[in-house]
């Protein structure tokens, strides 16, 4: 089974067994959509850099997702910055396509319920816990020392820039989780994009919590 990057955030980002969110939604949206932007990068469909996001391979991918934020980009013809992507796709629509999308392959269970009788609640714990399983031990591997692959050095990036990782993997070095954020293990094009992608994720989350902030005061 092929899982995208923004797929293992998610899995990261719930309880096994009870399903629940381990962080705001605000921060979880801000990484899937930072996850989708680093992952075309990584398979050479986008650079990144401070200023731009430059596609340099319009070739389809095979994954909804993916080609989907890709033709999007493609066809939007003006120059933007990592972050405004981030926040264009910053929606809890995508949290909500990839959970689904997790649960129709068996990987997640949805679960319905209601909240004192009244207030509707939806929870997603695992139903096949092998592919996360998969996801912690490469993580794993990679805080304990080994050189990570840039998918995975990515993930753990994202991780980091959503304050995720100290819930994900509490146990975790935050020295050896801070080199691998900022690409020091890494050559000099990984370590553009984890810095990049890195920055716009902490940029989109800020400018949410800003714009809810401001919301929540003018109501």
């Amino acid at each position: 089974m092929n899982v995208t990057i923004a797929e293992e955030v998610l899995l990261l980002a719930l309880g096994e067994e009870d399903g629940r969110q381990l962080i705001p939604s605000m921060q979880l949206d801000s990484a899937l959509g930072g996850a989708i932007l680093a992952e075309l990068a990584v398979k050479e469909r986008l650079t990144l850099t401070g200023k731009k996001v430059t596609v340099v391979n319009s070739a389809p991918l095979g994954d909804d997702e993916l080609d989907a934020v890709l033709t999007r980009i493609a066809g939007d013809g003006k120059e933007r910055r990592p972050e405004w992507w981030v926040q264009k796709l910053y929606s809890g629509k995508l949290r909500k396509r990839l959970l689904e999308r997790l649960a129709a392959r068996g990987t997640l269970t949805e679960q319905r319920a209601k909240v004192l009788g009244l207030f509707p609640t939806t929870r997603w714990p695992e139903a096949d816990g092998s592919v996360e399983a998969e996801v912690r031990a490469r993580v794993a591997a990679a805080l304990a020392g080994s050189d990570p692959d840039a998918a995975t050095a990515v993930l753990v990036a994202v991780l980091h820039a959503a304050k995720l990782d100290r819930k994900a993997f509490p146990g975790a070095d935050p020295k050896r989780v801070k080199e691998i954020a900022e690409g020091q293990w890494a050559g000099d094009a990984v370590a553009k994009l984890i810095s990049t992608i890195n920055s716009a994720i902490m940029v989109a989350v800020t400018t949410a919590a800003v714009g809810a902030a401001t919301s929540s005061t003018g109501s």
